[in-house]
């Protein structure tokens, strides 16, 4: 999996933020009169934080999953405030790598105010004299607010980019798809049925009685060729095997981690669907995760595929959908026949129902169709 150019230069951009913060906690440490307890925690801030911190920011694909993000979270909270209140050293810069951690791991919601928290937290420190330091409470708290900010733009940005990379690459697929299509539905309209009119004018010459023998031999040799020629293009305008319901999940799921929203798949290990139902559940999966893609800003995706004895449930669920907004991931007006709102017949047409909105600050999209 390849990253995206933008995703290369933010990362590369976080490098040298990391490394040039810590930098100064190195340069703290050996500045400071030798202690033994000054040293190991130097040592392990700067052994530990680089990966720590390179694990919270990476973009995309190198964004390791949520689940490690929250547990590096932890460990950078303890690493951050240990040697500030328990060792009392003055290593402020810290606090705003763990700023901006907060802010790219938290829920949107919460993330603000814990950030602030933890930006307010070393003027508090500095004034209440837990930790002795020669800078204001001020300067402390404009270069922890703007060490966390630049943090979380880089990082923002290199999210956005790979989400970007991933729609450019699902409408880039979709547009293949729809050309080749038309260009078969084109081949066998035309040239198929200009084919047959040639077969049938070519043999009802040779039911002609008083035809040369050169004549009928050519007429002949014509109908074959031409009826070699319908195979053809028979064989070129029919589709190409779709892709299956499995292929579709793992392709689903590849897209979604790339453009950084983490993504949660259950699939029953066994499927026994018959094939309009497959096919049509394919389509709807294909359709929903486009619409994540392009018109919403989700972070979590949730795709499941439930089926019982009488019917099969797929639902895809997004936090793309602010509370109280439009829907951005709601289907496109305008694009019958590939979107939601055209994919709703086919289900109708199957004996299904499918459901698409905003729900409990996301979006929705549940699909049940009949197995009989």
């Amino acid at each position: 999996m390849t990253a995206p150019p933008g995703a290369r230069v933010a990362l590369g951009a976080l490098i040298v933020l990391v490394v040039g913060s810590l930098g100064l906690v190195a340069l703290d440490v050996a500045s400071s009169p030798f202690r033994r307890r000054t040293v190991t925690a130097g040592l392990t801030v700067l052994l530990l934080m680089p990966a720590v911190l390179l694990g919270q920011y990476a973009p995309p694909p190198y964004r390791l999953p949520y689940r490690w993000r929250w547990g590096l979270l932890l460990v950078q909270a303890v690493l951050t405030y240990v040697p500030l209140v328990v060792f009392c050293h003055r290593w402020f810069s810290l606090l705003g790598f763990l700023a901006g951690a907060v802010l790219l791991t938290l829920p949107p919601l919460n993330s603000v105010p814990v950030a602030l928290a933890v930006v307010a937290s070393g003027p508090l420190l500095v004034h209440t004299g837990v930790v002795d330091s020669n800078r204001g409470s001020l300067t402390v708290l404009l270069s922890t607010a703007i060490t966390a900010s630049t943090v979380f733009a880089v990082a923002h940005l290199a999210l956005l980019a790979s989400r970007l990379h991933s729609s450019k690459e699902q409408t880039a697929r979709l547009t293949e798809q729809r050309v080749r299509a038309r260009i078969r539905q084109d081949l066998h309209d035309l040239v198929g049925s200009s084919l047959v009119a040639v077969v049938v004018r070519a043999e009802s010459a040779l039911r002609t009685e008083a035809l040369p023998a050169s004549a009928r031999a050519a007429l002949t040799e014509i109908v074959e060729l031409t009826r070699r020629a319908q195979e053809e293009v028979r064989r070129i305008s029919v589709p190409a095997t779709p892709r299956s319901l499995t292929d579709e999940f793992a392709h689903v799921q590849r897209l979604l981690t790339t453009s950084g929203t983490a993504v949660r798949a259950s699939l029953p290990p066994h499927l026994d669907l018959p094939d309009a139902v497959a096919e049509c559940l394919r389509s709807l999966l294909h359709e929903a995760v486009a619409n994540v893609l392009e018109h919403s800003r989700a972070t979590f995706c949730e795709i499941a595929l439930h089926t019982g004895p009488d019917q099969v449930r797929l639902t895809v669920r997004n936090d793309g959908v602010a509370a109280g907004t439009a829907p951005p991931s709601a289907p496109a007006a305008g694009r019958r026949g590939t979107g939601l709102v055209g994919l709703k017949g086919r289900v109708v047409a199957l004996g299904g129902t499918l459901h698409a909105g905003p729900e409990d600050g996301g979006f929705l999209v549940t699909a049940v169709l009949p197995l009989r």
